[in-house]
């Protein structure tokens, strides 16, 4: 499908929408969706790819369906076994400390991570580490003010993280998964942006809404607006040498 166009965000909103009855849909989309963004920029044929935190392994399964040696890193042995066994070939693995040599990987991926880990610049320079000069580190995330930055318990969260807590919990019985401080944090674009610019060992390829279906580069130009209005920042960088 065309990016962005309206036709491709309608259908990852409604595979979204349905993620909780119908996941291997919504996942494999999703996988497909990521591949043919990073192959707008380089070829996953015979490129080797690093995961990290891909969960129970649909994006690296998508990566190797088109010729990538994909490696999945997970630290949640609960998300690796998801499906009901762990993905061929994943490792049990820590993102901020990688078992692999600087500069293995052409492409270093992480989807939806970067908001769930306490030090997310720590967390970057770990996938910048890991790939080659010249290779593409592509970060997506979910940030704080978006209207899908609470999560599960979204758009609560704008009226306050417990408050949101406590509607999820009297609603559904049970406690929400994601905990504000804990394995979720506020992660935003304008700082984001600041600190990824100011490094000397990556460029900034392109900073886009990652599932706008128009204004994908021009939303996150945007103060103050970019926070609620870009939902998930698409962030492509290359390794500089």
């Amino acid at each position: 499908m065309r990016d962005p166009s309206l036709r491709r965000s309608y259908a990852l909103f409604r595979a979204f929408l349905r993620e909780q009855t119908e996941p291997e849909h919504c996942y494999r989309l999703l996988a497909r969706d990521a591949a043919d963004q990073v192959e707008r920029y380089v070829p996953l044929n015979g490129a080797v790819v690093a995961d990290v935190g891909g969960g129970s392994g649909h994006f690296t399964e998508e990566f190797r369906r088109r010729g990538a040696q994909g490696y999945l890193f997970e630290p949640d042995t609960a998300e690796l076994t998801a499906r009901g066994h762990a993905p061929e070939g994943a490792v049990v693995a820590d993102g901020y400390l990688l078992p692999l040599a600087d500069g293995a990987a052409d492409v270093c991926f992480s989807s939806n991570v970067l908001e769930h880990v306490a030090d997310p610049q720590t967390f970057l320079s770990e996938l910048v580490r890991v790939t080659r000069p010249g290779g593409l580190i592509y970060v997506a995330f979910t940030n704080w003010l978006s209207p899908w930055g609470g999560h599960e318990t979204a758009p609560w969260h704008y009226l306050g993280a417990e408050r949101a807590r406590a509607r999820y919990r009297r609603r559904t019985g049970r406690p929400a998964k994601h905990t504000l401080g804990e394995n979720l944090f506020a992660v935003h674009i304008g700082t984001t942006l600041r600190q990824v610019r100011a490094r000397d060992d990556v460029a900034v390829v392109t900073a886009r809404s990652r599932y706008a279906p128009f204004l994908a580069e021009a939303i996150p130009r945007l103060p103050g607006v970019r926070e609620i209005a870009t939902w998930n920042l698409l962030l492509i960088l290359r390794r500089l040498p």
